[in-house]
């Protein structure tokens, strides 16, 4: 049995050989790139579509720099153990920071990071759950690990394109199953958010493959990159302030029990009320019953604008909590339901809570059949496509941290003002923010008062072009 002095001399000898032949290979790129700059190109796009810019990046075994840069963070930081590469990434990135120091003793790094990177850094290192500890004192909760690392299946064609020098000749690598580096990155602290394959052909015009085909079945198991992202595991939070937002339009007599059935949450609950073009007094039913609970803090607003989207964002603009959540005035959800999404959020489970209502049973006339049916048609599509489980898109209760919101309308510009309902620009946004989606199944109560605001046909066709907008925007990238 060797020991521990045996085991340091090792890995000392490990990383001696790596320098070695990384300084070698910085040297070599200065007049030649080979065939893998295409696979380095694609590469840069999936992270370009993961992090937005302005951000603080971390990238680990950052090499000359350029999918740092790429990146446009507003501090970012790589580091490399081969002093040629780090030579290399300061002279062409002179504002980004960069430090030639072992991956595996990154003590003298200053975080906190929003996102820190390995991109194909895994493969070479000695020890991986070693490195995933170091960095966890890098990060805050908000924090995504973004790795990406070859596929085993890739092996000897890789080995081959090294032999006719088409690509970086590589010492001996990990080869890593995704399933090793989840459960490397639970060990060190660490939760999974999506997996996905990517790179199907690294090679030019080669776009029909590695934007379509490479994710679909079977062509995904043909992959040559994984891709995982991650966050901290969770901590439980302070008790915040809960903001409650109701969109009212015909809802009159729902008004009372909304006010006598919403239960307080965190250290304060307020109400906000955004009422939109009723035909019936539903803006003089909810003045009325704030004058009757004074002490429920509530204010009421006005729709300008048509649409629940409208309605909820007008909310969210008004609204001073540090916790939002949706509640429908129409009271399909019961409003005892809330303090479930509440606690699942600050408990830190997740960081964008959706209700399900398709899981339990439902009352007679909650949801008729074809509504049924194109809800489990949307919910199988979406949860495809945005590598989560959203098994009900269209439930008007969903909760979220206002900071993660804030973050979700500045990037908005990225899908569009396209959403009458305001369901997909959340879940589309957090989506696209690697936000951690939880479904939360409640059971779903018939109407007692009003009839619905949904056309089933003509939303449900535009329900169908969303589809298409989504694969097109978050899928197909």
């Amino acid at each position: 049995m060797r020991n521990e002095s045996q085991i340091d001399i090792a890995h000392q000898v490990y990383q001696k050989n790596r320098i070695q032949h990384w300084d070698s290979a910085a040297i070599k790129q200065d007049r030649w790139q080979g065939m893998g700059k295409w696979y380095h190109q694609r590469i840069t796009e999936i992270y370009q579509f993961h992090v937005t810019p302005h951000q603080r990046v971390l990238e680990i075994g950052c090499g000359r720099g350029d999918l740092l840069a790429s990146l446009q963070p507003s501090r970012g930081v790589g580091i490399d153990f081969s002093q040629e590469m780090i030579s290399r990434a300061q002279a062409k990135h002179p504002t980004l920071e960069f430090i030639n120091a072992d991956a595996h003793d990154i003590s003298g790094i200053q975080g906190p990071f929003d996102i820190i990177i390995l991109s194909d850094t895994v493969n070479d290192l000695w020890d991986v759950q070693c490195v995933f500890e170091q960095i966890r004192s890098l990060c805050v909760p908000r924090t995504r690990i973004i790795i990406n690392f070859y596929s085993h299946l890739w092996q000897l064609p890789l080995n081959i394109a090294q032999i006719l020098n088409l690509s970086n000749r590589t010492l001996l690598q990990n080869w890593l199953t995704r399933e090793d580096i989840n459960g490397m990155l639970n060990l060190a602290g660490f939760e999974t958010i999506k997996v996905s394959q990517e790179v199907l052909l690294p090679l030019p015009l080669s776009g029909i493959f590695n934007h379509f085909l490479v994710r679909l079945f079977p062509f995904n198991l043909l992959a040559l990159s994984n891709l995982l992202i991650a966050r901290p595991q969770p901590q439980t939070a302070k008790e915040p302030k809960v903001s409650v937002i109701v969109p009212a339009r015909n809802e009159s007599g729902n008004i009372k029990a909304i006010f006598e059935r919403t239960p307080q949450m965190g250290r304060e609950t307020e109400l906000i009320f955004v009422e939109g073009h009723s035909k019936d007094d539903t803006y003089d039913a909810i003045q009325r019953e704030m004058k009757t609970h004074p002490s429920t803090p509530s204010l009421l607003f006005q729709q300008t604008g048509i649409g629940k989207a409208d309605a909820v964002r007008l909310g969210y603009s008004k609204a001073t909590g540090d916790v939002l959540m949706i509640l429908d005035a129409d009271l399909t959800v019961p409003p005892e339901d809330l303090p479930r999404f509440y606690d699942a959020l600050v408990s830190g489970k997740g960081e964008f809570i959706n209700g399900v209502r398709l899981v339990y049973p439902m009352e007679q006339e909650a949801m008729k059949t074809l509504n049924f049916l194109g809800n489990k048609f949307f919910s199988l599509a979406f949860s495809w496509m945005l590598g989560q489980s959203v098994k009900d898109t269209l439930c008007g209760t969903k909760v979220l941290w206002r900071k993660d919101y804030d973050l979700i309308a500045e990037n908005r510009t990225y899908f569009g003002d396209f959403d009458p309902f305001g369901d997909y620009d959340l879940i589309f946004g957090a989506a696209k923010l690697n936000l951690k989606i939880v479904d939360l199944p409640i059971r779903y109560r018939e109407r007692t008062y009003g009839s619905t605001n949904i056309s089933r046909w003509k939303h449900g066709i535009l329900l169908l072009r969303m589809v298409a907008f989504a694969a097109r925007r978050i899928k197909f990238v």
